[in-house]
């Protein structure tokens, strides 16, 4: 038996496919923060040169009476680390002049001071080129030397922080994946030898059942015969159930068949082992019985005796029961439902009953649904679904397939 529990090539090709979105967000975060940043300097850049021209305004009109009152609100609005300073012929500062929004200890004596400004002049000429102040003669004599806005310091970092929060949060998702699928994959080891067994099971049953009617009837022929029949049929199905799991995870060929008699061998199994409990629930079908449909013959038997089980739990022994499989041809396509008057399913709980592990009774294990799920739309490449459920009144499952 072949049981292909992982996607392989296709796994690997998602996380890849994943990785490069995460790579190209990654990216994108980045471009998009340093043009931000790029923005906030250049508009830090002018008030400077705006901040440097009012100086030299100042310069050349101190004694023409000029208003000055819009460059001192410029200087007052500047919230970033300035430094305004004389320079000699090299350009190297040789005098502070005035700074703003840089901390220092108010005990700093004044050789200190202007140590520590000198040196800071130098930190932020390393951040931007500093914008000339030109007075007389175009001669330059004074230096404007400024940095970043604390807002601008955030942006800076903030990409990074946010690709290692990202990775981060990767790392643990990647972990708790691997923890599930590990988990969800020994559950499907454990429920596929459940399922193995439970299908097993009713053969084996019905042929310890014959041989009791065997030994009971062994001296009248025809009765004799009939148990042989039976018996020949679960050697059948034991032969069948080998071949179903051995076709789950291969590659399936599909056939037309004629669909009316492959469901008319599971009603007839059906019948015939029904426990006594449900000896009140009726099977019938309804359709063209020369109707063909492109199917595998052995796996679609399977989901029509996992959807005639399903519906048996749900009617219980309780009521009579009716379970009808009905189907039509229409523009190409093969509509196939499969109805009961069983408990329903809740409106909440439609969703989970195909989910591998999903089960409301007490026995068996929730992959019934799950395998008529996988055959249907993996093998197939057709859709099943609960059409339609009323709680205390019956579910119908609707199959779509290529006629």
């Amino acid at each position: 038996m072949q049981v292909k529990m992982s996607g392989g090539p296709a796994t690997l090709q998602i996380k890849l496919i994943l990785l490069l979105i995460a790579l190209l967000i990654a990216t994108g975060t980045l471009v998009y923060t340093q043009i931000l940043v790029n923005d906030l300097q250049e508009r830090e850049r002018q008030i400077v040169q705006l901040y440097a021209s009012s100086l030299e305004s100042v310069a050349k009109n101190s004694f023409s009476g000029v208003d000055f009152t819009f460059q001192l609100d410029i200087i007052k609005k500047i919230d970033f680390p300035l430094i305004l300073a004389n320079v000699d012929s090299n350009n190297n500062v040789s005098e502070i002049i005035n700074f703003r929004n840089i901390e220092i200890d108010p005990l700093t004596s004044a050789d200190e001071l202007h140590s520590i400004l000198k040196t800071k002049a130098q930190e932020l000429r390393s951040i931007h080129e500093p914008i000339p102040i030109v007075i007389d003669n175009n001669q330059t004599r004074q230096l404007v030397f400024y940095g970043d806005t604390k807002l601008v310091e955030k942006l800076k970092y903030y990409p990074y922080l946010q690709i290692l929060f990202a990775v981060i949060f990767l790392l643990i998702s990647y972990i708790s994946f691997n923890y599930l699928k590990r988990t969800e994959q020994s559950n499907i080891w454990v429920g596929m030898a459940k399922e193995t067994a439970h299908q097993l099971g009713t053969p084996i049953s019905s042929l310890m059942g014959w041989r009791e009617l065997l030994i009971m009837n062994y001296n009248n022929a025809d009765s004799v015969q009939d148990v042989a029949n039976e018996m020949e049929n679960d050697l059948s199905r034991l032969n069948k159930i080998t071949n179903r799991f051995s076709k789950i995870g291969s590659k399936t060929e599909l056939q037309p068949e004629n669909l009316y008699d492959v469901i008319t061998k599971v009603i007839d199994y059906f019948k015939r082992r029904i426990p006594q409990k449900s000896k009140k629930v009726n099977i019938s079908i309804k359709g063209d019985p020369s109707l063909k449909c492109l199917i595998n013959s052995d796996l679609f038997e399977w989901v029509i005796e996992n959807l005639v089980k399903n519906s048996l739990d749900a009617i219980g022994s309780e009521k009579q029961g009716e379970i009808l499989i009905s189907f039509e041809k229409t523009d190409g396509f093969v509509e196939i439902e499969v109805s009961d008057n069983g408990k329903g399913i809740d409106l909440r709980k439609r969703q989970d009953v195909f989910r591998p592990g999903y089960s409301t009774k007490k026995r068996g294990w929730g992959l019934g649904l799950s395998l008529a799920k996988r055959i249907i739309e993996d093998y197939h490449k057709g859709k099943i679904y609960v059409k339609s459920s009323v709680v205390n009144q019956g579910t119908t499952f609707h199959i779509t397939l290529r006629a």
